[in-house]
């Protein structure tokens, strides 16, 4: 069954979507850019109020550690602040680079270690061929497909139909999980399960005036939990 995530900025938003039957509460600051990163601070409280209030044992937390360069010291660094939470899964955004393999490197000892790693590839970019397998040789738990220009146009604005499948396929076939997200809405349900996904995330389609930046509305996440 596809689960359904939820990026919230504070506790607050995290109930809610708890309430209202989020699986993974992802914890991601849309003022600060695609992926923007929280305050450890509030990253912790959520991922406390979670361990807590959590209705189910599968409802997870997830955060972001920004929109980071590739630069393999500095996300290790924020990786490691932010596993130190507690959360579930730690995401990493793989922006534009020349050298995505010293990241890779890094972070394998990482996971290694037992940190559960989210890679989030971005329908807007174009990345070497092989990547994919190298993320799944770096130890990651998961690969996200998102968007990193918060305009309104989804994956789907980049990718075929037929693209979409082989994508699906090729991150499947590695057995990690598989993400969907980016300014997606309920009406975009129908399509994006035809691909299969693990999870499939919401802020934009999920927040008042489809506005990523303004709070939350229950309704929605509701009205896509009963799609879903």
């Amino acid at each position: 069954m596809t689960q359904l995530l939820i990026s919230v900025t504070d506790v607050n938003e995290a109930q809610i979507a708890l309430v209202h039957g989020a699986d993974l509460i992802d914890l991601k600051d849309p003022h600060q850019g695609a992926l923007g990163a929280l305050p450890i601070q509030t990253i912790q409280e959520v991922v406390d109020f979670v361990g807590i209030n959590r209705s189910h044992p599968q409802q997870y937390t997830s955060a972001t550690v920004g929109d980071l360069p590739m630069q393999a010291d500095l996300i290790a660094q924020q990786v490691l602040r932010i596993a130190n939470t507690k959360v579930d899964f730690v995401k990493i955004g793989f922006f534009e680079s020349e050298d995505y393999q010293s990241c890779l490197d890094t972070l394998k000892h990482i996971a290694h270690q037992g940190v559960k790693l989210i890679a989030v590839l971005f329908a807007e970019m174009q990345y070497p061929e092989h990547l994919i397998d190298d993320i799944k040789a770096a130890g990651f738990y998961g690969l996200m497909l998102d968007t990193a220009q918060k305009n309104g146009g989804t994956f789907m604005d980049y990718y075929t139909h037929e693209q979409m499948c082989l994508f699906a396929t090729r991150v499947r076939s590695h057995a990690m999980a598989f993400g969907l997200a980016g300014s997606l809405n309920v009406q975009h349900l129908e399509k994006v399960r035809a691909y299969s996904p693990s999870y499939i995330g919401f802020r934009g389609g999920v927040s008042m005036s489809n506005q990523r930046k303004l709070n939350l509305d229950a309704a929605k996440i509701k009205a896509i939990r009963a799609a879903l």
